[in-house]
């Protein structure tokens, strides 16, 4: 357990990996599109950004209906074996932080504000990001296997976070940038600061738009919860 912050109110700082701290969507495009061409099919760019936030088991079964594959549970498995490898290789080096990203970690930590990780990638693949990220801002992690299927858009994987940080949701800001992220951490309470990336958000309860993390501290942060 981590002791809640006492800085007005904000207990803690939820955040979402892929495409909120680093650009590894760029990544996991290689992988998607290679998985595709694999089975002989073509994926648009639209089909792409539909699955960003998806957790691996939806994101198989997708691409194996795009290309027109028999979905059954032993396919699902195989293609999540092909798509897990290729982007543990694409994982395996140092990832490119968004913009803003990496100092506010550093701010936050400075304050004494716990943090948490809260993605849907699985944990083998987010222990390889964390290599670039670093383990030691955060706390907790929330990981896509590690919530019983019930992954984002569900409150569970952001209602677990603060569980394990020993503090209230009502009292967290989590940073997201996609549909099924910004509904998840919404639906458990958090205060929602969405920084869209590669697909829009629709605006929302509990949902700040802002166009990057650049000039974000404590105080902006303190002063969005309700």
């Amino acid at each position: 357990m981590t002791e809640p912050s006492t800085l007005d109110g904000l207990a803690a700082v939820l955040w979402d990996m892929d495409g909120t701290l680093v650009d590894s969507e760029k990544l996991w495009d290689v992988a998607l599109y290679e998985a595709v061409e694999s089975l002989g099919g073509t994926l648009t760019e639209e089909q792409r950004l539909s699955l960003v936030g998806s957790n691996m088991d939806d994101t198989a079964a997708f691409l194996l209906e795009v290309c027109a594959k028999p979905v059954t549970p032993e396919s699902i498995a195989e293609m999540g074996v092909w798509i897990r490898r290729r982007t543990a290789n694409l994982f395996d080096g140092p990832l490119p932080w968004r913009p803003g990203a990496q100092e506010l970690l550093e701010l936050l930590r400075a304050n004494g504000v716990p943090m948490a990780l809260v993605t849907s990638t699985e944990r083998s693949l987010t222990e390889l990001a964390l290599n670039t990220i670093g383990r030691e801002y955060f706390a907790a992690t929330v990981c896509g296997d590690e919530v019983d299927g019930l992954n984002k858009p569900n409150a569970r994987p952001y209602q677990l976070a603060a569980e394990l940080l020993g503090v209230p949701a009502s009292r967290c800001v989590a940073i997201e940038d996609s549909p099924p992220g910004a509904a998840s951490a919404a639906a458990a309470g958090c205060t929602v600061v969405v920084i869209p990336n590669d697909v829009d958000v629709e605006p929302g309860e509990r949902r700040v738009f802002r166009s990057s993390l650049v000039g974000l501290d404590v105080a902006a942060l303190t002063a969005l919860l309700p």
